[in-house]
């Protein structure tokens, strides 16, 4: 009888490893098979349907060990012999160590009158085999052997199959197959995914739903309870019984079998370097982020075990042996970069685990970290690096801050990787990253903390950008009245929430307000950073735009070009500044009926958006969409639609389908389509629009009230 816990009601997945495991218990050379991977990948569950079924046919003798410990493997060898027709004497020999053990086993399997099959279980000491000499081959049987160790000499020779998660509908199968009533298969596989698709989880997952008496949970109630205590509540679907007996059967406890044996072999920074894993997400760890100088450089060395630079080499290669970490490959930029990843549950069950006067350390020591792998961002997109692969963690980490120490540096990372995300037109990643940290920094900071203005600075604007305008404006104006009373009217930081704020005040309408604030802004840039100073430039650059939107044609015609020539001449043709400058003195001049003069800057302007932004971004749409109005103007009616269509296409790919810019310049192309003939485009593209306006802008929004003339 195999020696396993709860069989599974199916086997799922694992159809083609089980075939060629029953090709080969049929074989007649034998061979040995080793199954290796993560605690609770469903090895012992594929041995045990190899081994059912082949006893069930009758075709070859079933012998199980349990193989976890010496004492236990050599008592179940030295079964098999007794079994296999070993007399008593010779038992009674090789028990008392005047017989090689091993010899007599092998003797009465090689001996035997019928083929067999052998399960070596749970062998997660491979040296425990080799140096009994108790894994060899026979023609007259089949090894199996599961373990986590996947690199041991001792498998020299042998078949290795390696086993990982299921996927995504296998997972979600196992759930329904223990509990059917309990939720659809959608629901099963929200569950699956946030259990990362472990066997063992999801089968604790599924008995423990099965079982209910005094409640009866659904599936949707079980993933809304896993964001409070994810392995307490994964164990609780475990038989109840003797926790040491069961800790293969735990997902809080199987992973402590590896990280004890690793403590004995001598890697007990195994255990630190797994719990510092633990504070980021299960998505790939870039090896640089933990290489030995990286981590010199932090305080880690005063952890308990202390995991420092030069040691760094064997724990991660300690934890790869025994499977509790994966090394992958990841696309960033273009580069594939050397990553390790480690299961979701495992790191929910290791952080659970971690002792609270280690935790703040750990924290701060995985942001400092994810920082020094996140520098400032350049304005320019080919000069900067990618960081969309870092989100994961950084978010991550916010859910593992405990104190407000590591609050600290957590908000300020994130913020960061916000900033940079923002920056490369993810605004929607940017906003959810943003809000994280906003959150974690009011839990854990003072309300007016700096680094929680900048949090919410950050998703004051991501809102902006995504055209939730209203909400925008409120988030801004609680940062710029915290900050004026907090730092004061001219600190940095106080006038960037001065000049920002006036993006959504011009959408709102409420244009005054927003030239007042941008010429506040620049007054004050002016006097205390000096008329030429970047951000005083860039605050006269904002201005441009909406002197032309409040018909200031004089104030225009000489604030413009001093501007954009002031831009060139102090920060560049291709400074964010200056494009900004010349692509609002584009806009002006088409604003003002100036077409032919307009043509050439807005050529500028789309030329340096792209350059600084790259070409899918949202300013260099806006830049693209302004052109082609200039050009629509001028008759060159042909370029004028390839810039419409491509505007419309980003907008829906960088903005979102509702975004009112999307809206507005669908709108226009269609009108503009029509102008040109192409009425069974335009008719087309306007009825795609007009239920989006009705509902997004209101019935008699100017664009909606257009849109529905075109549909007529």
């Amino acid at each position: 009888m195999p020696l396993v816990g709860r069989t599974p009601v199916v086997l799922r997945d694992r159809r083609e490893l089980t075939r060629d495991l029953l090709t080969a218990a049929g074989d007649e050379t034998g061979g040995v098979h080793v199954l290796h991977g993560l605690g609770g990948c469903g090895k012992t569950a594929v041995a045990q349907a190899v081994f059912n079924e082949v006893t069930r046919r009758g075709r070859r003798i079933g012998l199980w060990v349990n193989a976890s410990e010496r004492s236990t493997l050599r008592a179940g060898m030295l079964a098999v012999a007794a079994d296999r027709g070993a007399e008593a004497g010779e038992l009674a020999a090789a028990h008392g160590g005047q017989r090689a053990s091993a010899d007599l086993v092998w003797h009465y399997l090689h001996c035997s009158s019928e083929p067999w099959l052998l399960v070596l279980d749970n062998a997660d000491d491979p040296a425990a085999l080799g140096e009994g000499s108790w894994l060899r081959q026979s023609p007259q049987g089949t090894v199996i052997v599961t373990t986590r160790q996947a690199g041991s000499p001792v498998w020299q020779g042998a078949h290795l199959h390696r086993l990982g998660v299921l996927p995504i509908e296998d997972a979600a199968q196992v759930l329904r197959d223990l509990a059917p009533e309990a939720g659809s298969t959608e629901d099963a596989e929200t569950v699956a995914r946030r259990l990362d698709c472990l066997p063992l989880a999801l089968t604790l997952a599924g008995s423990f739903l099965s079982r209910q008496l005094l409640e009866s949970w659904s599936m949707s109630d079980y993933s809304r309870h896993l964001d409070d205590n994810p392995t307490e509540l994964i164990d609780q679907g475990a038989n109840p019984g003797n926790a040491e007996r069961n800790a293969r059967q735990l997902v809080g406890r199987t992973w402590q079998i590896s990280l004890a044996a690793l403590a004995d072999d001598g890697v007990p920074e195994c255990v630190s370097l797994l719990r510092l894993l633990s504070c980021w997400s299960s998505d790939p760890v870039p090896l640089s982020l933990i290489r030995p100088e990286v981590v010199s450089a932090t305080e880690l060395g005063a952890l308990e075990p202390p995991l420092i630079g030069p040691r760094v080499e064997a724990a991660l290669r300690g934890l790869l042996d025994h499977s509790l970490v994966s090394l992958v490959s990841l696309d960033v930029g273009g580069e594939a970069v050397r990553c390790v990843k480690t299961h979701g549950v495992v790191l929910d069950s290791v952080a659970a685990t971690v002792p609270k006067d280690q935790r703040a350390l750990l924290a701060t020591a995985a942001a400092t970290l994810l920082q020094a792998a996140a520098p400032e961002g350049s304005s320019r997109a080919q000069d900067a690096d990618p960081v969309g692969h870092l989100v994961p963690h950084a978010a991550s980490l916010l859910g593992r801050v405990e104190e407000a120490g590591s609050a600290g540096h957590a908000v300020a990372l994130a913020t960061r990787l916000a900033a940079r995300l923002f920056e490369g037109g993810d605004f929607r990643a940017a906003l959810t990253l943003a809000q994280a940290a906003a959150e974690t920094a009011g839990h854990w900071l003072e309300p007016d903390d700096p680094a929680t203005l900048r949090a919410e600075h950050r998703a004051a604007m991501s809102l902006f950008r995504l055209g939730r305008f209203e909400e925008s404006e409120g988030l801004h104006r609680r940062v710029l009245d915290a900050r004026e009373r907090v730092l004061g009217p001219e600190h940095a930081e106080t006038l960037e929430s001065r000049q920002d704020i006036h993006e959504p005040l011009s959408q709102l309408q409420r244009i005054e307000e927003c030239l007042a604030t941008l010429r506040e802004t620049a007054e004050i840039r002016s006097r205390v950073l000096g008329e030429h100073h970047q951000d005083t430039l860039h605050a006269s650059a904002l201005l441009i735009e909406y002197l032309a939107v409040s018909e200031a044609v004089e104030e225009f015609d000489s604030v413009g070009p001093r501007i954009v020539a002031a831009c060139e001449e102090h920060l560049g043709n291709d400074s964010f500044t200056t494009v900004t400058a010349r692509h609002n003195y584009a806009y002006g001049l088409h604003r003002f009926g100036r077409a032919a003069e307009a043509e050439g800057e807005a050529r500028k302007a789309l030329e340096g958006r792209e350059l600084v932004h790259g070409s899918d971004h949202a300013l260099a749409l806006s830049a693209a969409v302004l052109l082609s109005w200039i050009l629509g103007e001028l008759g060159q009616i042909e370029e004028s639609l390839v810039l419409g269509r491509r505007v419309v296409s980003g907008q829906e790919l960088a903005l979102g389908q509702e975004h009112p810019y999307l809206l507005t310049n669908r709108t226009g192309l269609a009108e503009a389509l029509a102008a040109a003939g192409e009425t069974v485009e335009a008719r087309a593209l306007a009825r795609q629009n007009l239920p989006l306006c009705e509902r997004v802008l209101g019935a008699d929004d100017p664009v909606t009230v257009r849109t529905r003339g075109l549909v007529g």
